[in-house]
């Protein structure tokens, strides 16, 4: 970064959302994952937190509804605009009745050379609140302490790119009392003494007063590693990302704190069951962040939109269709396919055929592929690829988070959920394929 800017960077690496990921994209994936071993459970309703939101008016949490195939009778809401909507809609979440779903999703930016840009990162966390009649519980909400102030630490006004803070040592002065009534307030709830706490996550929108409470606290090698030096702060989605990783590595009977510093102080104890010790993820939290490739930093700028670049010379997509998403949503937004009884997979489903076929979880086969150097694309070029899927059905799909070099006939990939591009301030949502 300070090869380029002139300044900032700093030491490891931080998360970057891809030129066709957005908040919804990333939340639909974290969903996903969270709801992958969970097929019986039937969820009232769908949460969603974000302080960047690809539709303001509209719900974005209608989306990632559509594309985890939830019923109609599935309430969708979004939370939005602050760091600390996330736990407002994990506790409306813990209190509602019946099975909820809670996503949380961020792309955080920091104009270049800044602290933001180099600390910040772009991820989702997904969570499924339901009782052990509904699903194997993994950690029970003991305990609940909260604390809120009215202060200026950091804001933003619609529209802008950048978060602006106040000096950081008057952040730390407000946030460290907050902290403390918070947490006495959920040790008392929950009968628990500081010195009973196995695991303790310290989150927010402050660095300097995360370390002072983190101090305060006698916290020591208990403290869930935040992940700044692999991924960054992911805002909103942070708070359910590092309780993800805290509940990886937990024991049954063990006592984890999460804490969050953001326009007051929110501190949750929960307790894991005996179910966590056979839990296995469907995607664990270390090798995704081990996985992830280097992007040029030119290349993060212009994804972002904060270097102006030559547009693809060719004529820019027309806007998507209200009317024929409708028609379609089945296809477009849950990847569903059809057959009729007995026959072959269509993709895309075929008028006539009875059989719908779910294919977002299907793993394929690339038969042959072409690399587009001159289709319209932000980050050409364009890798397209004809794949047969498992169990019947071939498509031609967009290759994505895909280094050319490694694609190959045979290659296997699956299915993912991304935008395809924005015209009119419409979000033109589909499916691609990634390589596994």
């Amino acid at each position: 970064m300070a090869a380029i800017s002139g300044g900032g960077g700093g030491r490891g690496t931080r998360t970057v959302a891809g030129y066709d990921e957005d908040t919804t994209t990333m939340g639909v994936e974290a969903a996903r994952a969270a709801l992958r071993p969970l097929a019986d459970v039937k969820a009232q309703a769908l949460w969603f937190s974000t302080v960047a939101p690809a539709y303001a008016d509209k719900t974005n949490a209608t989306t990632i509804h559509a594309a985890l195939r939830l019923p109609t009778s599935t309430g969708a809401f979004d939370v939005n605009g602050s760091v600390r909507s996330a736990i407002g809609a994990l506790r409306a979440a813990l209190a509602a009745p019946g099975p909820q779903v809670v996503v949380s999703a961020d792309l955080r930016t920091g104009l270049p050379g800044g602290a933001d840009e180099a600390t910040f990162g772009d991820g989702a966390a997904a969570l499924v609140i339901a009782d052990a009649d509904t699903a194997p519980v993994l950690a029970e909400v003991i305990g609940w302490g909260c604390a809120t102030e009215e202060f200026l630490d950091r804001w933003r006004t619609p529209g802008e790119d950048r978060s602006r803070t106040w000096e950081e040592r008057f952040g730390e002065t407000r946030y460290l009392p907050l902290g403390v009534a918070a947490w006495e307030q959920a040790l008392a709830a929950a009968g628990q003494r500081s010195d009973q706490i196995d695991h303790i996550i310290i989150t927010g929108t402050s660095t300097r007063a995360n370390a002072a409470l983190a101090k305060k606290l006698a916290v020591g090698e208990r403290r869930i590693d935040d992940l700044g030096a692999t991924v960054g702060n992911t805002g909103a989605a942070h708070p359910a990302l590092l309780l993800t990783a805290a509940l990886e590595a937990a024991s049954p009977g063990q006592v984890i704190a999460l804490i969050v510093l953001a326009d007051g102080a929110d501190v949750m104890l929960v307790r894991t069951t005996d179910a966590i010790a056979a839990w296995a993820p469907s995607r664990p939290l270390a090798p995704q962040v081990a996985a992830g490739g280097e992007i040029a930093y030119g290349t993060y700028l212009r994804w972002r939109g904060l270097l102006p670049v030559e547009p693809p010379r060719r004529p820019e997509p027309a806007r998507p269709s209200a009317s024929a998403a409708g028609r379609s949503a089945e296809w477009k937004f849950g990847f569903v396919g059809s057959s009729s009884e007995g026959g072959p997979v269509h993709l895309p489903p075929q008028p006539g055929d009875e059989v719908a076929v779910p294919m977002a979880d299907a793993r394929g086969t690339i038969v042959t592929f072409t690399v587009d150097r001159l289709a319209y694309s932000p980050s050409p070029p364009v890798v397209f690829a004809v794949v047969d899927f498992d169990g019947g059905g071939r498509l031609p799909v967009e290759l994505t988070d895909v280094d050319i070099d490694q694609v190959r006939v045979g290659g296997r990939v699956e299915p993912t959920f991304r935008k395809l591009f924005t015209a009119d301030g419409i979000h033109n949502y589909f499916w691609k394929a990634r390589m596994t």
